[in-house]
């Protein structure tokens, strides 16, 4: 619903507290996972009336591309971090979540929903809709449940729902209309990651850049800035190699159910790696479709190491 690490974990404890004070207004009507739902469902209504929606780079800037001016791809980037960027999520807390334990519900963080680009193209959708669409396409809710949860009639639901889905649809990468459970990260993936740190590790520009689709997209939040195409890409390193900041080591790690890696850079002069921030792929048939280079100050909730030596 909200796209925010730091947001979640606060409506969560909300969410609780709330619960608790309201306890006595249980009547056993319903399962207690049902009440929980409509309170966590309220309380990220009313936190979306106050909050702008998330973004990434591509929601708030033009691309730069092969066409572009090289001064564009400039060495330090223009960062905002006022702005509400749309924050990764740590697989390492998607899978506290014990299988043996899980309901229907429960199964939302092996599915691809959980995935940055569906993230991001849910943060198009107005607050309402969105929680329709979650509910019904996520949770596996009737559309009778959902209204019932949200004081609608069915039909109004329904329409909500379908009008939902046509965003979203506008929204997601090329190829995907609709999101289905996700399969168990392939062989291709590992290799790709694999592949991947190497390069940067060896700051092998062509290797980088050849393990990307024709159409990838690299951003870079919390700047304002991404790159369309391999041949922007290529251009990038051809002006700022990985190696014009130091050196780097890469540690295997992932995101919102996609391949990660933390990256620790090491400056002139310096003895250690430091945390520089985390990379998260999408990779598709092999080839790597998005980067998302999230910077060291959004990814404190990673427990990553600060240094390696």
């Amino acid at each position: 619903m909200l796209g925010s690490f730091d947001d979640a974990e606060d409506l969560v404890q909300e969410t609780l507290l709330r619960a608790w004070r309201g306890r006595a207004s249980f009547e056993n009507r319903s399962l207690v996972r049902t009440w929980l739902y409509r309170i966590a469902t309220n309380v990220c209504l009313s936190a979306l009336e106050r909050a702008p929606r998330r973004v990434l780079p591509q929601d708030v800037a033009p691309p730069v591309t092969a066409a572009s001016d090289p001064r564009e791809a400039r060495d330090e980037p223009p960062w905002a971090p006022e702005l509400p960027w749309l924050q990764p999520y740590p697989d390492s807390l998607l899978d506290a979540i014990s299988p043996a334990d899980s309901g229907p519900e429960d199964v939302v963080a092996s599915r691809e929903t959980i995935e940055l680009a569906y993230l991001a193209a849910l943060q198009h959708l107005p607050a309402r809709q969105r929680a329709i669409l979650v509910l019904r396409d996520v949770l596996g809710w009737s559309a009778a449940e959902v209204a019932g949860m949200l004081e609608l009639s069915v039909a109004a639901t329904n329409s909500a729902h379908q009008r939902a889905r046509s965003t979203l649809r506008a929204h997601l990468p090329s190829g995907r209309e609709s999101w289905a459970p996700a399969a168990p990260r392939s062989q291709a993936e590992h290799v790709a990651l694999r592949e991947f740190m190497d390069a940067w590790e060896q700051s092998d520009a062509r290797r980088l850049t050849s393990l990307l689709r024709d159409d990838a997209r690299w951003a870079m939040p919390p700047a304002p800035l991404w790159f369309d195409g391999r041949a922007a890409v290529e251009m990038l390193f051809r002006l700022f190699p990985p190696s014009a900041s130091g050196e780097f080591r890469t540690m295997a790690t992932a995101a919102n159910r996609q391949p990660a890696l933390a990256a620790y850079l090491r400056r002139p002069g310096d003895e250690l790696y430091r945390f520089a921030g985390v990379q998260v792929l999408r990779i598709e048939n092999g080839a790597i479709a998005e980067v998302i280079s999230f910077s060291e100050t959004m990814c404190g909730h990673f427990e990553l190491p600060p240094t390696l030596g």
